[in-house]
């Protein structure tokens, strides 16, 4: 009983001194406005809370969760290959394919795509 006393004590004191060293070489010594703040969408949390952003920050935003939601609706398509009949699973993918390419025509007949702003 005190060997196992004595083990985990020792076992204690070494974990904490590891993690008082490692938490003291850790430290960073830049400390600036930009590093020690948070970073929410875009916005400056330190700012004033009714500044108008930007439309195209926003409408940036959309475009990546519709193409996120279809990409992740084709994920599936892959593994599926082999449970179901070839003829469904290529209706299906191509379904899916048109609909990605016809909303990325769209974002791009739009001019959303145009990185230059």
């Amino acid at each position: 009983m005190k060997i196992m006393f004595f083990m985990s004590t020792i076992f204690f004191l070494i974990s904490n001194a590891f993690i008082l060293i490692s938490s003291v070489m850790s430290k960073k010594t830049n400390l600036d406005r930009e590093k020690c703040s948070p970073f929410e969408c875009g916005f400056d949390p330190k700012s004033l809370p009714r500044i108008p952003f930007s439309l195209h920050f926003f409408l940036i935003t959309v475009i990546f969760l519709i193409f996120d939601v279809e990409i992740g609706l084709i994920f599936p398509i892959i593994p599926s290959f082999t449970m179901t009949n070839i003829y469904f699973w290529f209706k299906t993918s191509i379904f899916f394919m048109i609909m990605l390419l016809l909303g990325l025509y769209q974002e791009w007949n739009q001019k959303m795509l145009n990185w230059t702003y």
